[in-house]
């Protein structure tokens, strides 16, 4: 099934929904219809029971995304609160955190600024070796409020994210894997396909247990490291109590299969 839209594209299969980011001629700008339909398409992939993984890529090859669009911000009045956007409709990392599904990232260009910080509200990332990161916030001289600021050193440490931020310089897709930004480079050619075999292999997880999951994870993120402890003791203790010793060993064997598969 394939949905198509002017500024975002949707197409779902094998419970596998693709997002793209559909304004090419304008490096995937977020401009406010943009970001409003993006909001309205993960609502919608979030909500439908077909969908247990989510890949979110852009048009093109020159571009992820270029963040906020610059023409729209300097010439309508307020549009740079969308900056500061509380709600999900204004702000698109708050639009593809809210889906409790698995977000993949295939990063085909440039991601820079607001495309930077919409690249780290996913779950896993994966870059074409065109990819490039920048964050610009300083030279445009609008302070991040996606959450750079405070994601970006957590993932590649605080001082390669300050280098960052503070030159505005770029990085290739090499030297982000290096740094533990993204999970690994592909070809080109490569990427789609690389992240519909991740988003398969994740596909194959009880989507419930998988939600629960993500939401620990990202819980426990945001907390002290003894919080997240904590937190995983609770939800361990108060799910694991459901489950039933027969059920274990039945998805062992299928574990294992999986395992010499793989090998």
């Amino acid at each position: 099934m394939a949905v198509m839209t002017d500024l975002v594209l949707l197409e779902i299969a094998d419970g596998i929904a693709t997002v793209t980011l559909n304004r090419p001629e304008a490096m995937n700008a977020l401009s406010k219809a943009l970001r409003h339909r993006l909001f309205e398409v993960m609502r919608t992939v979030d909500a439908d029971p077909a969908v247990r993984a989510v890949i979110l890529t852009g048009a093109g090859t020159r571009a992820f995304t270029a963040g906020l669009d610059l023409k729209e911000l300097g010439s309508t009045e307020g549009a740079l609160g969308a900056a500061n956007a509380e709600g999900a409709d204004e702000n698109p990392v708050k639009a593809i955190e809210s889906c409790r599904k698995p977000v993949i990232g295939a990063i085909n260009g440039v991601a820079i600024t607001g495309g930077f910080e919409v690249a780290l509200a996913c779950d896993v990332l994966l870059a074409s070796e065109d990819a490039r990161f920048a964050d610009t916030h300083a030279r445009v001289g609008v302070v991040p409020g996606w959450g750079l600021s405070q994601k970006l050193s957590r993932m590649i440490g605080i001082s390669r994210a300050k280098e960052l931020s503070f030159t505005g310089n770029f990085i290739d897709a090499v030297t982000a894997e290096r740094w533990g930004l993204v999970n690994r480079v592909v070809p080109r050619g490569q990427l789609l396909p690389e992240a519909r075999r991740l988003a398969s292999d994740m596909a194959g997880i009880d989507p419930a247990f998988l939600a629960g999951y993500k939401a620990l994870i990202d819980d426990g993120y945001a907390a002290s490291f003894g919080d997240g402890l904590a937190l995983e003791h609770a939800r361990s203790s108060a799910a694991n109590r459901g489950v039933r010793p027969e059920e274990v060993e039945a998805r062992r064997s299928a574990i294992q299969a999986r395992g010499r598969d793989q090998a």
